[in-house]
């Protein structure tokens, strides 16, 4: 059975909409997936630049992994969607909070992780926290040049 987040409708950014509201987001059904499914899935949403939704799929890796060495890992990453999503929905607060959450969970975790490349994503993390936290008022908060997770 779909969890009520895949019911729920949302727009295009993953805010959840009115009930009766047309859906404008197909939210993947992430149960029963294992850890290595669910971050398969969160790296090719990220990679596509659809930020929400690997934040749901890491959240599912990070939920599946409870009790695991992995476990701080996938909550951070989970915690990276959720700060780019806050990014393409303009909330530099939002985006400035999660990155360094997520940034913290990368710094400490043994690297290279589950095929990611921690090092240099810490090091794409940190320049778009500096870049966000000198940014003109209403400039664009998503970087201007859209980078893939760096794989190991």
């Amino acid at each position: 059975m779909p969890s009520a987040k895949t019911e729920r409708p949302r727009d295009e950014l993953g805010r959840p909409l009115p009930a009766g509201s047309p859906n404008l987001l197909a939210v993947d059904d992430l149960a029963g997936l294992s850890t290595a499914e669910a971050n398969a899935l969160a790296l090719a949403h990220f990679d596509a630049g659809r930020y929400f939704l690997a934040h749901e799929a890491w959240e599912a890796a990070w939920l599946e992994s409870k009790g695991t060495a992995s476990e701080a890992l996938f909550k951070g990453l989970a915690q990276l969607g959720a700060g780019y999503t806050h990014a393409a929905r303009g909330n530099a607060h939002g985006m400035r909070v999660l990155l360094e959450r997520a940034l913290d969970a990368i710094r400490v975790a043994p690297g290279p992780a589950w095929g990611i490349d921690l090092h240099t994503l810490g090091s794409l993390v940190e320049r778009d926290l500096d870049r966000v936290r000198n940014l003109a008022a209403g400039a664009s908060l998503l970087p201007v040049d859209p980078w893939r997770l760096p794989r190991s």
